[in-house]
């Protein structure tokens, strides 16, 4: 069972100036937490979806000038990589936590996807208003659900299907003052609210629904 504990410095490591400077505080302060996140929760997604699922902690491995602006775990049912995979994560930006499942640019098969989303859009228009959505993987703002959903959602997803280099994020992000608040208890029982909720749009994105 996960124990994480958010702290104001976790947040400020984005602030850090300098590659290597970074890494190295990335590496002593978040990732353990990423790691022990990635035990917890890779059993939890192999017994609700029967299929094995892997963490995937950031390794933020290609970059050679300029610091991570993010990081995450991501998890999904193969063992070598996630991005071309409907794939779930948490994850920091120096101003909140997220937890969302994403379809990025990758995926092979993101038409089919977005259109089996299109086909049942209600699943994520009744999600409750503290869900956010978002178009880009790289950037760290997000369009409120309820300020979406009467056109915005379905733009988004329309492009997710028709343009090459278009995503889909659904989840929440906790602000960075709040996520500090939280206890471990509290923050392991939000993330495991908040998978629970989006599992159904993972059943749609596969077509097991």
């Amino acid at each position: 069972m996960s124990n994480v504990k958010w702290t104001a410095e976790d947040f400020q490591v984005f602030e850090i100036d300098g590659l290597d400077e970074r890494m190295e505080a990335l590496t002593n302060l978040i990732r353990p937490k990423f790691h022990e996140l990635s035990e917890t929760f890779t059993g939890y997604f192999s017994a609700q979806t029967g299929e094995e699922f892997f963490g995937h902690v950031a390794k933020h491995a290609r970059r050679t000038v300029n610091p991570p602006k993010d990081s995450w775990v991501a998890f999904a049912p193969y063992k070598r990589g996630y991005k071309a995979l409907p794939h779930f994560q948490i994850g920091l930006w120096g101003t909140h936590l997220f937890i969302v499942i994403a379809v990025i640019y990758e995926a092979p098969q993101k038409n089919e996807m977005a259109q089996r989303l299109l086909t049942n859009i209600n699943t994520i228009k009744d999600l409750s208003d503290d869900y956010v959505i978002s178009g880009d993987h790289m950037q760290p703002d997000a369009i409120p659900l309820k300020e979406a959903r009467d056109e915005k959602l379905e733009q988004l997803l329309v492009r997710l299907r028709d343009v090459k280099k278009g995503e889909f994020l659904i989840g929440r992000h906790i602000p960075a003052n709040d996520a500090i608040q939280m206890s471990a208890e509290h923050f392991l029982q939000l993330v495991e609210t908040t998978f629970d909720e989006l599992l159904p749009i993972y059943e749609i994105i596969k077509g097991n629904n």
